[in-house]
């Protein structure tokens, strides 16, 4: 059973999703996941883009101790020098070289021939050879790229010292059959092919990045590159738990599989879920809500006798599990204990213990605290923002004949508060303006989102928001059962953060095209 190495980079091209900006700290914590997740590697940034970045980067070098951390560089030395200086401190260091190899990246936006393309890459990974042992590179846009100049590149790439080529299908153009077909070309006919690994890494703009992802490792890929829920730019890239599950279920058809820890992938979903902001569609495979559920009659009487019947994943298998524990307002700290180490938390005390409070919070709100109330709270916990202002009281007053006002009571960090009142065109706009008057801060609200944390109608709510200050756009969460409520904490969580970046100097990202 051959194994197929899994290169995860949500913390890079998944982080390019549109609205997505992750903070150091939400960096690490995904980071930290992925690891029990157990990928082999996993790409944390590209430090060239910017301070923060870079810092990012390196906060994850230096928490990860199980697998090769993988810094991104164009084939440029001050790129490269980035990527060395944001792994410092890792404990298996890569560095992921890439150049655009296609004709219309090498007329429109490179401006080199082909000759000049093989000079620039191996003159980068030559140069990066003095200091990483591990390098990757990478064939932007190789999908389109000729099949002749693809094994040249390649070729070359073997003899300056890569360990890893990649052939990137950048722009989700290939079908499985033109993909496969690549990786069966360089099997046969590159010279030194067996001594690097290869890579294949698509993109979803046609639907296929699955089905392409599958058709390289069947053609002799080694490693296959995605996000997990498949963020990423555009459409996104390919999704890790679609890949995985797809070995795992058929290894009879791919004779492969891959290392991953499977009861981790439900968990991992749905902290990368809360963190970017990127709601997992009901009807997404394997980590979707509606995944393993079934409607229809004849559905849920094959279930009732035999579950195979109609369904080939068990939902045991992901970490998704029903418990025997109901919990609620006379639920005990021992219980919910028990319940966090049901669902996979394994809490300091310290921890535990505030979010009891929370927890006893909800449930006096609340007639059952299902599973996904607990886990909103506790992710919401697990990342910490420094509370420049928090929310002490809100009054809302609102009705179909009058205009909504809305009173609002801020805390300072320094022990100050203050209570502004303003009104709006509804509710929430009303908040956000007594808001705005309170913190004295000039913000765009660029997103407003809403969804059920839980089931029925005194489900928790959580929303999320973006805010713009100039060229700067963060990311605010709030939950509660009183979606006001969740709002105007989402709203302060943003003001808080987008201050907090304001004390982390950043160069702006880099105009480039990224694989």
């Amino acid at each position: 059973m051959r194994k197929i190495y899994i290169f995860d980079t949500t913390l890079r091209d998944g982080e390019q999703s549109p609205g997505v900006n992750l903070n150091t700290q939400e960096k690490v914590e995904i980071a930290l996941q992925l690891e029990k997740l157990g990928v082999d590697r996993m790409e944390a940034g590209f430090p060239a883009a910017s301070l923060g970045d870079l810092a990012g980067v390196n906060a994850v070098a230096r928490a990860i101790k199980n697998a090769s951390v993988i810094g991104l560089s164009r084939s440029k030395e001050t790129d490269i020098e980035a990527v060395r200086e944001a792994l410092q401190g890792a404990q298996d260091p890569c560095i992921h070289l890439f150049l655009a190899t296609s004709p219309i990246h090498r007329k429109h936006k490179l401006k080199m021939e082909k000759h000049q393309v093989l000079e620039t890459a191996e003159a980068a990974i030559k140069y990066a050879k003095k200091y990483f042992s591990k390098i990757e590179f990478s064939l932007e846009d190789a999908g389109r790229t000729e099949l002749d100049f693809i094994a040249e590149v390649t070729a070359m790439a073997i003899r300056a010292g890569a360990s890893v080529v990649n052939i990137p299908d950048t722009v989700g153009y290939m079908t499985p059959y033109d993909y496969g077909n690549i990786f069966k070309m360089l099997k046969d006919t590159v010279p030194g092919i067996e001594k690097i690994q290869l890579s294949a890494h698509c993109h979803d703009d046609l639907g296929m990045a699955t089905a392409n992802a599958l058709a390289a490792v069947l053609n002799g890929a080694d490693q296959i590159e995605g996000t997990i829920n498949g963020i990423g730019e555009r459409a996104g890239n390919t999704s890790i738990e679609e890949v995985v599950l797809a070995l795992e279920t058929r290894q009879d058809f791919y004779q492969a599989k891959t290392s991953l820890v499977l009861n981790e992938i439900y968990r991992t979903s749905r902290l990368v879920s809360k963190l970017t902001g990127m709601v997992v569609p009901g009807n997404k495979a394997i980590v979707g809500a509606n995944a393993f559920a079934h409607e229809s009659g004849i559905h849920q009487d094959g279930m009732l006798k035999e579950k195979t019947t109609y369904e080939i994943i068990s939902p045991e298998t992901i970490g998704v599990k029903e418990s025997k524990l109901v919990m609620g307002k006379h639920s005990g700290r021992h219980a919910f204990r028990e319940k966090l180490i049901d669902l996979g938390y394994d809490l300091a005390d310290e921890q535990v213990n505030v979010a009891f409070g929370k927890f006893k919070d909800l449930a006096d709100r609340k007639k059952q605290v299902e599973d996904e109330d607990i886990r909103a709270l506790i992710e919401e916990k697990l990342i910490e923002t420094p509370e420049i202002f928090a929310l002490g009281t809100l009054q809302v007053a609102y009705g179909n004949q009058m205009t909504p006002t809305a009173t609002v009571h801020v805390r300072f960090q320094d022990g100050g508060e203050v209570t502004e009142s303003a009104v709006g065109n509804g509710s929430v706009d009303a908040i956000y303006n007594a808001i705005d008057k309170a913190t004295k801060e000039e913000v765009e609200l660029d997103d407003y989102s809403i969804k059920s944390v839980s089931h029925g109608k005194d489900a928790l709510g959580e929303v999320h928001v973006v805010l713009k200050q100039n060229d700067v756009s963060v990311q605010g969460r709030g939950i509660s059962t009183d979606i006001l409520e969740a709002s105007a904490k989402a709203y302060l969580d943003a003001v808080n953060r987008l201050i907090d970046k304001r004390k982390t100097p950043t160069s702006n990202r880099s105009n480039v095209t990224l694989i």
